[in-house]
């Protein structure tokens, strides 16, 4: 019998493929999104120590009205995530799109963090 394989898990693959190739440094950290259907998270992470630098989320209080589910507020959280990216002293990343596709939600959050002043 033959398993259907769903979304997450291509998805998932993809997302190890595209691991396999990009590392964050120190000099350049790793801007990591994930995106759920009600919500959406980024992330700056250092690989070489395995540490967070600067977060955001739609689940964070005293963010906007707007659910996570929708472009206003992935461009939300690509500024408030540039933001503290900045804060941190970091202004290049390498963009870490989580194996979705460059498109919608994952594309506004990526454009509002350039907007803001992250360069990737």
């Amino acid at each position: 019998m033959i398993r259907k394989i769903s979304k997450n898990e291509i998805r998932e693959r993809i997302h190890t493929r595209i691991r396999k190739r990009l590392r964050g440094t120190s000099e350049r950290p790793r801007l990591a999104i994930f995106r759920s259907v009600a919500h959406i998270y980024a992330q700056v992470i250092d690989d070489t120590k395995g540490v967070t630098l600067a977060a955001a989320s739609s689940t964070e209080k005293g963010l906007a009205d707007a659910t996570g589910g929708n472009v206003a507020a992935a461009i939300e959280i690509g500024r408030k995530v540039a933001e503290r990216a900045k804060e941190a002293g970091i202004g290049k990343v390498v963009f870490d799109r989580g194996g979705y596709l460059y498109h919608g939600r994952v594309k506004a959050l990526a454009d509002a963090a350039r907007e803001a002043g992250l360069e990737f």
